[in-house]
């Protein structure tokens, strides 16, 4: 029996308009019915996704992968992990020896030196919601403010293997590693890139959520994932059912339990959420 059931956004819960079909719309309805939680599970940040998180009525919400989770019935704040100013410098410094784009994520704000890459998405999809600091230095406007940074993301157009490799050798960290090239390409920014997402240590969507199911206590097999990003992964393996979506990288697909016949556009949240879950309709 399902007790909990964990999903991604982008690409999941919604559309590629940013938009919940109808049939998810009624799904969570039908799951709001029957007490059964809904987590929403995230790369994005609090400050991003608190107005959408309402909409869904979810009851938890895992937040920049991992970092921070947050009753949303409440507001309480369950779980937090921020970078540490050591890490924060590491990183910037492998960004300056390769010379790519870097910026960070607070809370409620994007910090960063220019608008490229994933900033500019989000500065086009969610200007309303956080407050961009355009700066001419980003680690001397984080060390001035003394900035709780959840995340950073370092991003290119040239592949990003050997800025990994680099970044694996600071202690401590945890790297998503993410390709928003070919099928992928970002639709927003009309643009190809990679990029890394970079946060404190075990800060991912499956420790967080394992977390939250220790705190819930919820066991791990009554615990349903779906998603469809390479950091969605990870809730697999410390749930009863993963399940990717349609439109899901390949990758994601070869780790989940099973995969919806249809894709984000076609509700295959609802889908998922009908096959595996008997609702109080």
């Amino acid at each position: 029996m399902i007790k909990l059931i964990a999903s991604d956004l982008d690409g999941t819960i919604l559309d590629n308009n940013f938009t919940i079909p109808q049939k998810n719309i009624q799904a969570i309805d039908d799951l709001k019915n029957s007490d059964i939680p809904l987590v929403v599970c995230t790369g994005k940040t609090y400050g991003i996704s608190k107005n959408i998180c309402a909409k869904l009525h979810a009851s938890f919400g895992i937040f920049s992968n991992g970092s921070q989770i947050i009753d949303l019935t409440t507001g309480k704040e369950i779980y937090k992990s921020i970078l540490s100013l050591d890490e924060i410098k590491s990183c910037f410094s492998v960004a300056k020896k390769f010379n790519v784009h870097i910026h960070a994520y607070t809370e409620q704000s994007i910090i960063t030196s220019d608008l490229k890459y994933m900033d500019l998405r989000a500065h086009r999809l969610f200007s309303d919601e956080l407050t961009f600091n355009i700066v001419d230095s980003v680690l001397d406007y984080i060390i001035d403010n003394k900035l709780e940074v959840l995340k950073l993301s370092i991003s290119s157009t040239s592949p990003m293997a050997e800025i990994k490799n680099q970044l694996k050798q600071i202690p401590n960290i945890s790297i998503t590693h993410i390709s928003r090239t070919g099928l992928y390409r970002d639709k927003i920014i009309d643009k190809e890139y990679e990029y890394l997402d970079i946060s404190s240590f075990n800060s991912t969507k499956g420790h967080a959520l394992k977390y939250l199911g220790s705190y819930l206590e919820v066991n791990k097999e009554n615990i349903l994932a779906i998603g469809d990003n390479i950091n969605d992964i990870d809730m697999f393996y410390v749930s009863g059912i993963g399940v990717a979506l349609n439109n899901a990288y390949d990758e994601v697909k070869k780790a989940a339990t099973y995969i919806s016949s249809n894709n984000a556009e076609n509700a295959g949240f609802a889908e998922t959420v009908y096959r595996f879950i008997e609702l109080n309709k």
